[in-house]
Formats: structure tokens, sequence, C-alpha cells
């Protein structure tokens, strides 16, 4: 069975820092790109950063570059996000999302998490 939990979600202090974890089950972690979107009241969902099989060349929404970290422990089928400089735009519910595996002649799947509300506000 598929899961991804996230955790971490919090009201914080504009400011101030998060870390928010996702942990996988169910598939080959290491197959998969890893991403965090968030989704705010009455909005499309939206990509916030990415990460790829093995951890390198991280992608990040203009809104979170230089504020924002993604990272993952292949070994520990985790991906984390660490959010610094919070600023109440940033308050959404985050979901973890897996997509893969990839290669040629193979329809990947899109696996996400049940999402963890981050509210920023003072």
């Amino acid at each position: 069975q598929v899961q991804l939990v996230e955790s971490g979600g919090d009201l914080v202090q504009p400011g101030g820092s998060l870390r928010l974890s996702c942990v996988a089950s169910g598939f080959i972690f290491s197959d998969y790109v890893m991403s965090w979107y968030r989704k705010h009241p009455g909005k499309e969902r939206e990509l916030v950063a990415s990460i790829t099989r093995t951890g390198g060349r991280p992608h990040y929404a203009d809104s979170s570059k230089g504020r924002f970290t993604i990272s993952r422990d292949n070994a520990k089928n985790t991906v984390s996000l660490v959010m610094n400089s919070l600023i109440p735009e940033d308050t959404a519910v985050y979901y973890c999302n897996a997509f893969g595996p990839l290669g040629p002649e193979v329809s990947p799947n899109d696996y996400w998490g049940q999402g963890t509300p981050v509210t920023v506000s003072s």
C-alpha cells in the first residue's frame, strides 16, 4: 500500500521557520521524483519545490527561491522541506508528491499525501 505521510505543519509567526517531512512507503522511493506542492484556499495547487531521484538539481518556484530548501534521504524514504523567512502568503496546505518511475515505455505513477497545514500569522 502506497503511503505518503506529511508532518511538521504548524502555526508560525512571520519571519519564522518550519521543517516539513514526508515519509514514503509502498513503492521504490529512489525511483521517484519527489516534490512539495501547496494549495491556498480557493486556488489551484502549485509547485513549491522538487528534487530528482538522486537528490541533485532541486527546482524551486520563484516564490520559494532563497527561502526554502528541499532535500531527500533515499535510505530513510523521506523528503523534507525547510522553510525560512516565512510570510503570511506561505499559508497553505502543503502536499508531498511522488512521480515515477521514469523511463522509456513506462507509465509513471503520481502519488499524493494528505497534506499538512501551515499558517503564518502573528
